[in-house]
């Protein structure tokens, strides 16, 4: 998992408070993964926005973290979490301590996410679930994403008018490698989960996704957002 948000963990708050929109409908999307999802962890917490609305909005309790970024640890102890500083690769998941390991917004991170998805089976109780919730490579957001890692930079004729007026910072654009809904669910099913279920949001043009919030809805053909929850 990429440390490179360490320069940048102001920024990735500024950018979802900027696009307030964008932030609903992608908790309301991760919120109704984590229905009696029983004692959680957050792999790739980040700053703890997320688990901050969780609790705050939800009644849904995620206290303990896993995050590479000292800075981004730092923000989300602030916010009452329980973080260990450590990449997805490196951290030593513990046996039967948890029913769901839940990963927002980090798989493209992830550089060995094979790896992180073996010690997470071993690691989860009987039962319990593992979700990945990001940017699906072949979706609209996906492609505009690679295009602008291609390209190192937004401000491109190729991109004039194609991207959301606060797009993503484009620092922490250049450290992703999405990769596409059919490749997370091969390394989910070639070590052991099974029973995937589906969940997408931000199912309009990436232009106008800020313009309302959106609920998540079944499925993962439309979505710019989706998760993917699968059992042990």
């Amino acid at each position: 998992m990429s440390k490179g948000f360490d320069k940048y963990a102001s920024e990735y708050d500024a950018w979802f408070l900027e696009n307030r929109n964008v932030l609903d409908s992608e908790i309301r999307l991760v919120a109704s993964t984590l229905k009696d999802a029983g004692r959680i962890l957050s792999v790739g917490c980040g700053s703890g926005l997320f688990e901050m609305m969780l609790r705050k909005d939800y009644d849904i309790c995620v206290d303990d973290g896993v995050e590479p970024s000292h800075a981004m640890a730092e923000i989300a102890v602030k916010r009452g979490m329980n973080v260990t500083v450590a990449t997805a690769e490196e951290f030593n998941y513990p046996e039967n301590k948890y029913d769901t390991i839940l990963f927002n917004g980090c798989p493209g991170y992830i550089s060995d996410l094979g790896l992180v998805i073996k010690k997470v089976y071993k690691a989860l109780r009987p039962g319990g679930r593992i979700i990945l919730i990001d940017v699906p490579k072949e979706s609209s957001y996906g492609i505009l994403y690679n295009l602008a890692k291609a390209l190192g930079t937004w401000n491109h004729p190729l991109l004039k008018d194609t991207y959301p007026v606060n797009p993503y910072p484009i620092e922490l654009v250049n450290v992703a490698n999405w990769r596409t809904t059919a490749e997370k669910v091969d390394l989910l099913k070639a070590n052991g989960f099974t029973d995937l279920k589906f969940k997408q949001t931000l199912t309009t043009h990436p232009i106008y996704s800020d313009n309302t919030p959106e609920d998540p809805s079944e499925g993962y053909q439309s979505g710019d957002y989706v998760a993917i929850t699968a059992f042990k």
